[in-house]
């Protein structure tokens, strides 16, 4: 995927849904919320936090509530985009321009910008047990200094290279990914430490 370095670069990128793009970028930055790139996509925060963020698909375009589980979605918008995968990110799909009602989604943006405001936050279960899939650990099995390497990264790193195998589909894909990340984690660096201070 295309990474983009401004809001306008990124509209450019998608001219099918640059009118959707447009419309969603103004409802958003008449909330008052601050516009920045994360991640190459338009994402808009409260007090250096994402709140929300804009993406661009094939078939749809959509806001990504990052807290999203918490809004109370009245008229039921909102779907959970990786179930089973994340507790408070939510999304909000358009088929097309008419599709956005600009009352309704700045209602959903000023809840989200209220609950940020009395701090309410769905935090990651940091306690769920990490599950080394196959292919990583019979890499361990005939490197014992990948393994140390490995040992060495925090829960959290661990489980990013982990759950970045594991969610492959076939075994071609986790190969790759396996052969991506060794000399990430040889070198004790973390699947998305790259994107940390975008």
């Amino acid at each position: 995927m295309k990474r983009f370095t401004t809001v306008e670069d990124f509209i450019l990128g998608f001219p099918e849904w640059s009118e959707e793009l447009k419309k969603l970028r103004h409802i958003v930055l008449s909330t008052g919320l601050t516009e920045a790139i994360k991640w190459g996509a338009p994402a808009y925060l409260f007090q250096n936090k994402i709140v929300l963020g804009i993406g661009a698909f094939k078939s749809y375009v959509g806001l990504w509530f990052h807290q999203g589980g918490l809004l109370k979605d009245e008229t039921n918008q909102l779907m959970n985009a990786q179930e089973g995968k994340t507790k408070a990110l939510r999304q909000w799909r358009f088929d097309s321009a008419k599709d956005i009602n600009e009352d309704l989604v700045s209602s959903y943006i000023y809840e989200s910008i209220e609950n940020f405001k009395l701090g309410k936050e769905i935090k990651p279960d940091k306690n769920k047990a990490l599950k080394i899939p196959p292919e990583l650990v019979k890499a361990f099995e005939s490197d014992n200094h990948l393994k140390s390497k490995f040992n060495e990264l925090s829960k959290s790193k661990q489980r990013e290279y982990a759950d970045h195998i594991s969610d492959a589909k076939r075994l071609e894909t986790k190969l790759k990914r396996l052969e991506k990340i060794i000399p990430m984690i040889n070198s004790g660096i973390g699947l998305h430490d790259k994107y940390k201070n975008c």
